[in-house]
């Protein structure tokens, strides 16, 4: 994917942080920030699942083709 420049603003103590570990570790500073989105919308998306999951819980429907789809596989394996 093609790289594009944006402009942001960040508070100083996080650009103090950012220079420190890019100079500590030889990391260009765009590494660590993509490295770091790439890890916030990791957790955003696992955040996004357990929240399905919950409400998926509630729902009675669901809950009925689940148990559906579970005896039909406990027969596929009970019968090999």
């Amino acid at each position: 994917m093609k790289p594009i420049n944006f402009t942001s603003s960040l508070p100083s103590e996080l650009i103090q942080q950012l220079d420190g570990y890019s100079q500590k570790f030889n990391t260009p500073k765009n590494r660590i920030i993509e490295q770091a989105l790439r890890t916030y919308f990791d957790k955003l998306k696992k955040a996004e699942y357990a929240h399905s999951f919950r409400k998926a819980a509630g729902d009675n429907e669901i809950q009925n083709m689940a148990e559906e789809a579970m005896e039909e596989y406990l027969k596929i394996i009970t019968e090999e």
